[in-house]
């Protein structure tokens, strides 16, 4: 019993202790971590494989120039094979880890879509980058969700612009024909509304054609395209359905130069497995092909030193891992635009992840000093507008590398993709019972 008795007292004594100094085990959280949601695998691995492989090349260089006011960027891959359901559950897999995630990023209209409403219960930011619900641009509405940079339906106007003015004026496309060959999903329909518009409001035929996906074949449609001969096609597709269209178009006859792709068929993943079948095909872009002192230093101080991501080293700087360095970048303003108000040298929350997103200001003077000036659009963001800008390049493939043909930045129609934005998302609210206000 005397035993027992000292046992049970000494227990107690280290149970106070432990107790008194338990505080300084607990770990504050010192990292911003971020969820990916990725694809390297499967039809489209090449736009998701040199996408991340940006982000996390920019991530990386950040952390190894001391991180954002000190505090470094982490991060965890889930591979969702661009499947909807798999996207889900990798959102589900990584949003509580390492203290919680602070920023998603799909790269998918359809697991956008998925977890759209699950992002604001968790209040974590989703960005959608040049894809997703357009009409998400309004913050009033959907608070956690941001298609920086430009979204379909002003990619859209901005496509019709360009071809307006490639025919010598918006009232030149008058009685002609354009076909909109789409993916044959969420991402293919959602310019829709925007095409339908300015078919109307302009007066050119709009003929729609869907093809399944993945795509890989195509000869009915481009069967019916040759019976119908417009004037242009856009190209509205995703993965292998680039390369096929491409070159079924060369194999039917159809001038290149007369197909306009939507940015996800405007890689040099669509347009090298084209071999000479995609010489002078255009597509368009958010961001203008160049070398940049950003993409130097990526080559400098990661590649060289073996630290790149991707394995095949001449991918740095292509239109995909282009795409992505200019995502990164982005996120780490939006990491330092919180920390200026929550407070330097701390990583911030969702919350707070979302307001840095929210008050973004990149501007050429930012992108300057940065090293990426011209690399991509301006992008001022607000509670109105969560895009930031709106703006797009066309480049064209000389056989070997794209190259900007539109010197300026387009912007197309926005009071009419405004308008639509302000009805869809207005429905929205009304479905879902949201009364529209600025978060705080």
């Amino acid at each position: 019993m005397k035993r027992m008795k000292t046992l049970a007292i000494g227990a107690a004594l280290v149970a106070a202790a432990v107790g008194s100094i338990a505080p300084s085990w607990a770990q504050p959280v010192t990292e911003q971590f971020v969820a990916l949601p990725s694809y390297r695998v499967g039809p489209y691995a090449a736009g998701g494989s040199g996408f991340y492989g940006g982000i996390i090349d920019y991530f990386n260089l950040v952390n190894l120039n001391g991180g954002v006011n000190g505090v470094k960027i982490s991060w965890e891959e889930c591979e969702t094979e661009y499947n909807p359901s798999r996207g889900i559950e990798c959102y589900e897999r990584l949003k509580t880890k390492n203290g919680g995630a602070t920023l998603v990023e799909p790269l998918s209209t359809g697991v956008a879509y998925g977890v759209l409403d699950r992002v604001a219960q968790d209040k974590i930011p989703m960005t959608t980058i040049g894809y997703g619900r357009s009409d998400a641009a309004n913050g009033k509405v959907f608070p956690y969700i941001f298609p920086l940079i430009t979204s379909y339906w002003n990619q859209a106007a901005g496509m019709i612009k360009y071809l307006g003015d490639k025919n010598g004026g918006m009232d030149k496309l008058k009685g002609k024909k354009i076909v909109h060959l789409y993916h044959d999903s969420a991402f293919g329909k959602e310019p829709l509304p925007v095409l339908e518009a300015l078919a109307k409001q302009h007066g050119f035929e709009l003929i729609k054609i869907a093809v399944a996906p993945p795509g890989s074949e195509q000869q009915s449609q481009w069967l019916q395209i040759r019976q119908a001969n417009p004037d242009h096609v856009i190209l509205w597709g995703w993965g292998v359905m680039n390369s096929v269209a491409i070159k079924t178009a060369q194999r039917n006859g159809f001038p290149r130069e007369k197909m306009l792709g939507v940015w996800w068929a405007g890689s040099e993943e669509d347009t090298i497995p084209s071999g000479d079948a995609a010489k002078g095909y255009s597509a368009m872009t958010f961001n203008t092909p160049g070398n940049y002192p950003l993409m130097e230093e990526i080559h400098k101080k990661l590649y060289d030193a073996g630290k790149g991501n991707l394995s095949d080293r001449g991918r740095i700087g292509s239109v995909y891992h282009m795409r992505g360095v200019s995502a990164g970048l982005l996120w780490v303003e939006a990491m330092r635009t919180a920390q200026e108000k929550f407070g330097k040298g701390k990583p911030v929350t969702g919350e707070q992840m979302r307001w840095g997103l929210e008050h973004l200001n990149v501007d050429e003077a930012r992108q300057k000093a940065v090293g990426a000036l011209g690399m991509l659009p301006p992008v001022k963001t607000s509670c109105d507008d969560h895009e930031g800008s709106g703006a797009v390049k066309v480049q064209q493939w000389d056989g070997k590398k794209w190259n900007a043909i539109t010197p300026n930045w387009i912007v197309g129609d926005k009071a009419l993709t405004r308008k639509l934005l302000e009805e869809s998302s207005a429905a929205y609210a009304a479905d879902k019972k949201i009364t529209p206000a600025c978060a705080k």
